[in-house]
Order: structure tokens, then sequence, then C-alpha cells
């Protein structure tokens, strides 16, 4: 938000803050002017603009949407960091809507679907790790990028340990450190 909006970072407002993460997350889906516009409740024409000023900052968004589209349209798919792929039969359709929608998922499967390999490969490590420790703790539930744990109190300790290496190492990606929350409560939505 400070870089799409010119300013310092304490100067930035929460209105600010929602529009820069609305573009953020829009991006990765192809969200056009008018999308964002509607989903914001802001005149077309800053829509327009705030997209363009978040290509104007990070350029290599702009490339890397770019070269996933062109990749789909030679490949006929589009793929994980993995290798797992999604077949778009639709990228070279001479129909605008059809090929549209399948350029948004050549875009998003390397990002969604990359993120989904990783917390796969997460659950798999980690239930390995409860299973091996004789622990009494449980993965319960994948809700998107969080896991959910019947827990074993005295086992707090430990399994933070486990789920916190597990999870950053699942997929190491060079240059990008993985962030992991861990909250504890009676329920999901005291630990949320």
């Amino acid at each position: 938000a400070a870089k799409i909006y010119h300013l310092p970072i304490n100067d930035v407002s929460k209105d600010q803050r929602r529009n820069a993460k609305s573009v953020n997350f829009g991006i990765v889906y192809g969200i056009s002017a008018f999308g964002l516009s509607e989903q914001l409740g802001i005149p077309r024409k800053e829509a327009a603009a705030l997209i363009d000023e978040y290509f104007a900052q990070y350029p290599d968004i702009r490339r890397f949407i770019d070269q996933c589209i062109a990749d789909a349209r030679e490949h006929g798919y589009a793929q994980t960091l993995l290798g797992r792929r999604r077949y778009l039969p639709d990228i070279n359709s001479r129909n605008a809507s059809a090929r549209s929608f399948a350029e948004r998922n050549a875009v998003n499967m390397p990002i969604q679907g990359t993120s989904a390999d990783m917390i796969k490969l997460a659950m798999v490590r980690i239930h390995r790790c409860l299973r091996q420790q004789h622990l009494r703790t449980r993965m319960i539930l994948q809700v998107h990028d969080e896991l959910v744990f019947d827990l074993y109190r005295p086992e707090e300790a430990l399994v933070r340990q486990i789920v916190a290496r597990e999870m950053k190492q699942a997929l190491p990606l060079p240059g990008i450190d993985i962030e992991v929350g861990i909250d504890v409560g009676d329920n999901w939505l005291q630990a949320h």
C-alpha cells in the first residue's frame, strides 16, 4: 500500500491497505478495473489507476503473469513448481470469455496449486512425525493454508516445533522465508 500510494508506511490508512490487498490478490485472479471497482466500491478510473500503479511498482509480476499465459498457450497447461498440471483446453480459444477464464487459471495454478502442494507435503511430514514420536496430538483438519490439530496439551511445545519445522521445510523456495503462525485455543475460533 505504501508503494502504490507513494506514502510512508506509517501514513497508510486502513482503506488504502485494504485496497492494496484487494489489488494484490485480485491480480492473481486476473481482476479487471471494473471488478476491482465493484469489489472496493470505488470509481472504475480509481481502480484502474490502482492496478496500473501496482504493476508500475512490481513490474516482475506483470512479466510473471505474461509468462504464465505464454507457457500455457504453448503447452496447453499450467503447472505447479512440483510439476502437477492443469490442462487448459480453452487457452487458445476464439471465444474471449473461455480464453480469459483459461488465462486466469494459467496464472492462478502455479501460485495456488503450488501452495496446495506445499500444505499437502507439510501434512504428510507432520503426520509422519506425530506417529514416529508416538504423540497423542492429531491433525484433524486442513483449511486452505491452515492446519487444525486436536492438541494433547502436555505435547504443545514439541508439536509447535514439529509443525513449524515441517511447514517451513515442506517445499523450500530459494530466497523466500516461509512464515508459520501457530496459535492455541479451546476451539478454532479462539485459536484463529
